[in-house]
């Protein structure tokens, strides 16, 4: 996974738990029981036409690609701290908007985490890149696919 300056990994600290905890379960147990799953799988013979054993090795290639990614994620994670004010719009701020549809909240979060279903966006995304630094009151016009979009910051936490 690379980092640089424009693209920095952010994770709040809730994030950074969830990938521990996932990066221990793909250790502990799932690692442990796809070996076992190789090890009766061999036992069948003829490995060139065990789907049973070809099942295994690709789960096996999975969680050890998602081990090695967790690692990278947790290694070179920024983790997000909490704003220290609420003036201007920085990685980790809650910020609540006006626009035509009426009023929306996004907490703004690294890429690994975001959910904009969950009210989580991307550090990454056109909104996110547009109100970052900007201050209540300030207006910002965003382009996506459906047209052009303008918000107004109401509020900072």
């Amino acid at each position: 996974m690379r980092k640089t300056a424009k693209n920095i990994v952010y994770l709040s600290p809730e994030g950074l738990a969830a990938a521990q905890a996932e990066l221990e379960r793909l250790l502990n147990v799932d690692r442990s029981r796809v070996i076992g799953e190789l090890t009766i799988a061999k036992e069948f013979g003829n490995l060139d036409e065990n789907a049973d054993y070809e099942s295994a090795r690709n789960e096996q290639s999975f969680i050890e690609g998602r081990i090695a990614e967790l690692n990278a994620l947790i290694r070179e994670a920024r983790i997000i701290d909490p704003p220290k004010s609420n003036r201007k719009v920085v990685v980790g701020s809650t910020v609540e908007m006006t626009c035509e549809d009426g009023p929306v909240t996004y907490t703004i979060v690294g890429h690994t985490e975001a959910d904009p279903a969950a009210g989580k966006i991307s550090n990454e995304s056109p909104l996110a890149q547009e109100i970052l630094g900007k201050s209540v009151g300030d207006k910002v016009t965003v382009e996506a696919p459906g047209g052009c979009f303008e918000y107004a910051i109401t509020r900072i936490e």
